[in-house]
């Protein structure tokens, strides 16, 4: 067999060309013995005849792997990470090898990984796992199938006791998205049709249980008489300025409150939209616009000099949320100490801090602000995610009632 022209481009480590019997040098990647030997996970694995292919999943998903195992880092050093390709597992390892999983947030990025989890661990009848089979196989009544398999909630004798709809809803959509863009890495190494996309996901009927406003003064109360005034503060401006755990907790500096530059206005900071928003403080006559917050706020700016606003009530007054990775505030403590709160105070076990914020938007709808004002409030980029957080109320219904009785009546004295 004559061999082809050989390229003088340079190779990844442990990656070989190699004469093809149909012509042409096909790339592989080889593991050196020694360390199968030592228990190496990865195997070795044909790249293919594309030049840039190969070295883009040599440099971007093998070596990787392989250096993190090298040097201790197991968990890096998965086999998902290192799937045969064509399979699942290699739809989803290509997807985080992509920039447009890299540039992800954080949380997004652990959503994803939730999913490619969920569906790619599932274990079918022959035991072996749906992440192990080779892409081209499944097709949309495999993942119709799936997603029925996975919306029970399954105690641990086996018995259903719910479904975890919004759960699996987004592991669907993750590997649609895997899905999608895997293909556009690899033209025609998978099937035209993506078998995730167009599966008719319906919503969970569950919605955030939203907190009254006697509900947030009762645990405001009891926030303060257990020696938590900061979790009372907490929640106020959760009700308040509509923020999330993150910006109340994990964000919100001394800085930010009336600094010398601005003294009448917060900074309020919606870390999950990336928006921010400077908020008046007073009125136009000199009066404050949240009373009640700014008092307390005014407190604690006098006794802090900086760094976050909202901490510890108790020891050295550390950060409410701990970081084990430091773009990733666990707010896990916070939660356990609001529901001893909330228990301790007799209010609804299924109220939780996200409720506060809840119940703030739909006061906002109760006290008729149009979407503009809303949203100029909330941050929200979108008119469509508020039906989410306003909820319906019999007040609001009411109010609709009346506004088009008037508007009728006021047609009928045009008219006579």
């Amino acid at each position: 067999m004559i061999k082809p022209p050989r390229t003088a481009l340079p190779l990844p480590r442990y990656v070989e060309r190699r004469p093809l019997k149909s012509g042409g040098w096909g790339h592989f990647f080889h593991v050196p013995s020694k360390y199968k030997r030592n228990g190496c996970p990865l195997h070795d694995e044909p790249l293919g005849l594309d030049y840039d292919a190969a070295v883009k999943r040599a440099e971007t998903i093998l070596l990787p792997a392989f250096d993190a195992w090298l040097s201790g880092d197991t968990k890096t050093a998965t086999m998902p990470a290192v799937a045969a390709v064509g399979t699942l597992d290699w739809v989803f390892a290509e997807y985080r090898a992509d920039r447009r999983y890299t540039k992800l947030d954080p949380k997004s990025r652990r959503n994803h990984e939730n999913g490619f989890k969920l569906v790619g661990g599932f274990k079918l009848k022959d035991g072996t796992l749906l992440g192990d089979r080779r892409a081209a196989q499944i097709d949309t009544s495999i993942t119709d199938k799936l997603y029925e398999a996975l919306l029970p909630l399954k105690d641990d004798d086996g018995n259903v006791i719910g479904e975890r709809r919004t759960t699996v809803n987004h592991a669907m959509k993750s590997c649609r998205r895997a899905w999608n863009i895997c293909a556009r890495r690899n033209p025609g190494k998978l099937p035209l049709v993506n078998p995730f996309a167009q599966m008719g996901l319906r919503s969970s009927d569950r919605e955030t249980p939203t907190a009254t406003f006697e509900e947030l003064q009762s645990f405001r109360a009891k926030a303060k008489e257990m020696g938590l005034p900061s979790l009372a503060t907490g929640a106020l401006i959760a009700w308040e300025w509509l923020q999330r755990e993150v910006d109340i907790f994990a964000t919100f500096d001394v800085a930010h409150y009336r600094p010398k530059e601005r003294p009448n206005m917060v900074r309020v900071v919606h870390e999950k939209t990336k928006e921010e928003n400077w908020v008046p403080l007073f009125t136009d006559d000199g009066k404050p616009v949240y009373p009640e917050l700014m008092a307390e706020l005014d407190v604690i700016k006098r006794e802090r000099i900086g760094g976050l606003i909202l901490r510890r009530d108790w020891g050295e007054r550390g950060p409410w949320p701990t970081w084990p990775k430091p773009d990733q505030p666990d707010f896990t403590h916070l939660s356990r100490k609001v529901k001893e709160v909330i228990r301790a105070a007799g209010l609804r076990d299924e109220l939780s801090f996200t409720s506060f914020r809840h119940g703030g938007f739909t006061e906002t709808g109760d006290a008729e602000l149009t979407d503009r004002e809303i949203i100029a409030q909330s941050r929200h980029k979108s008119v469509k995610v508020l039906p989410k957080y306003v909820k319906r109320t019999a007040k609001q219904v009411t109010t609709g009632a009346k506004k088009r009785r008037a508007y009728r009546d006021k047609q009928d004295a045009n008219n006579a």
